[in-house]
């Protein structure tokens, strides 16, 4: 008993440092959710039809943030790596890769979302007795014309923010989303319902404020960074060129593109998902809309913790730790999956309640409590593949977290969600419900890979 206690079980000194990173990626993405919720709680007041046109809106919008995602954590792998080997004109090189690639995918972003999101959105407005599918198209389409506004600054604020954290600067980025998602919610309550002076704007005021947040997290984190480059010396000099050693740049594209592959496919799956459970009407995604929107609020725990692995794991591993970043690695995964044993039971019990307070029909409360229910039960599994998941990238291991994740979700998923949807009678809940027991071999490989240990690598010793 006593040898799996010292394996799983850190002492205090461990949990300290573990939560020094964790803890700004908890606090700033709690905030986010929690403001999100409220967000979406507020769009929730205005009807059924304009929350699930919002909300389809947001499915495709995360296809777009999780690319940048993707991109940014090809070169971040080496910027952790760079930073626990003191390199800092490797981080500098990392920083300036971030720019040009997410740049370009923020160009093909606005061009996908300006010629061809409205057809994307008809493709969620599957519920031909609902009299209201025109109402929710047009809220959609109002929603997304001025949430591509706001692409730009939310690019730049992930890149300047993921190397910040990378280089250990984690109050900063947290401070500047705390920041972002205050005016977000300010503005919503202003736009949206509308004050002697101001008339109510709907979901277009709702897009107004996330528009002018994103403003503000990419003045706040790119000023703060420049102001302080005596801190951050990955700034200095970064913009004189934007030259990129050869040798590096071919080992982030062959290390990072799975990873933007990943994400691009991994979302994308999310959102045929959502896509085949529309099926089901418009109640089915308010519902899941709902869901979501709840369960990010229970999920930051094992997602900061991912965070946290990348970074600690990844600077341990480039320093050439190696034993001491499997034994970090271990017991953080075991600290995210028993806390989330704890979460989870909190939110079966609590499931009902956020229903209740949206603006829509009792048959789409009943809905979404009972997702949430399923989402808590399955919460420690989720916490061990995406723990899995962030052990494996922090060792460059990108094409195999490519193939556990987004071809994971594509083929097996998608296919019986798919068949469940269009060849069946069979309602939401045990649809969903079998679509998550899917995950379960998921977890399996996690274990196995893991085991393996096909991730302890130093991918920065010879640069």
């Amino acid at each position: 008993m006593s040898r799996w206690k010292e394996k799983l079980i850190g002492d205090a000194s461990f949990y300290k440092m573990i939560l020094l990173v964790a803890f700004p990626i908890i606090v700033q993405n709690g905030i986010t959710n929690f403001v999100s919720l409220l967000d979406n709680i507020m769009v929730g007041q205005l009807g059924t039809e304009q929350m699930s046109g919002v909300a389809i809106v947001n499915q495709l919008m995360n296809v777009f943030n999780l690319c940048i995602f993707g991109a940014v954590s090809g070169a971040s792998i080496f910027s952790a790596q760079f930073y626990g080997q003191g390199n800092h004109e490797g981080v500098r090189n990392a920083f300036r890769f971030k720019i040009i690639c997410c740049g370009v995918i923020a160009l093909i972003g606005l061009l996908i979302l300006g010629f061809g999101g409205a057809p994307l959105i008809e493709q969620f407005l599957n519920d031909e007795s609902s009299g209201n599918i025109a109402f929710t198209y047009e809220a959609g389409v109002t929603y997304l014309t001025v949430m591509m506004v706001g692409i730009l600054p939310f690019t730049i604020a992930q890149i300047y923010a993921s190397t910040l954290r990378e280089t250990g600067q984690t109050i900063l980025p947290m401070t500047a989303g705390v920041i972002a998602v205050f005016v977000n919610l300010f503005f919503n309550v202003i736009l949206i319902f509308g004050t002697a002076h101001i008339p109510a704007m709907g979901v277009r005021g709702a897009a107004i404020a996330t528009v002018i947040s994103r403003f503000v997290e990419m003045a706040v984190v790119v000023l703060w960074t420049h102001a302080h480059a005596k801190k951050n010396i990955f700034i200095q000099g970064a913009y004189r060129t934007l030259f990129i050693p050869k040798g590096l740049v071919k080992q982030i594209v062959v290390k990072g593109m799975p990873l933007l592959a990943n994400e691009a496919l991994w979302s994308s799956g999310m959102a045929v998902l959502v896509q085949c459970y529309s099926m089901r009407g418009l109640d089915a995604v308010a519902a899941i809309n709902i869901s979501t929107t709840v369960s990010n609020l229970f999920n930051v725990v094992f997602i900061a913790l991912g965070s946290a692995i990348s970074i600690v794991v990844g600077q341990q591993l480039g320093a050439g730790k190696l034993e001491k970043a499997v034994d970090t690695d271990r017991k953080m995964i075991f600290f995210s999956v028993v806390s989330c044993f704890v979460i989870g039971a909190v939110m079966f019990v609590i499931a009902p309640a956020f229903p209740r307070i949206y603006n829509t029909t009792d048959q789409v409360r009943a809905l979404a409590a009972n997702l949430i229910r399923i989402a808590s039960v399955f919460m420690p599994l989720y916490a061990f593949y995406h723990a899995s998941y962030f052990t494996l990238r922090s060792g460059g291991k990108t094409m195999i977290t490519f193939l556990f994740d987004s071809c994971y979700v594509w083929v097996v998923n998608i296919p019986i969600a798919f068949v469940l949807t269009r060849f069946t009678v069979m309602p939401l809940i045990p649809v969903y419900l079998i679509c998550q027991c899917a995950e379960i071999l998921k977890g399996i490989v996690g274990f196995i890979l893991l085991k393996k240990g096909v991730w302890i690598q130093n991918i920065v010793s010879d640069m």
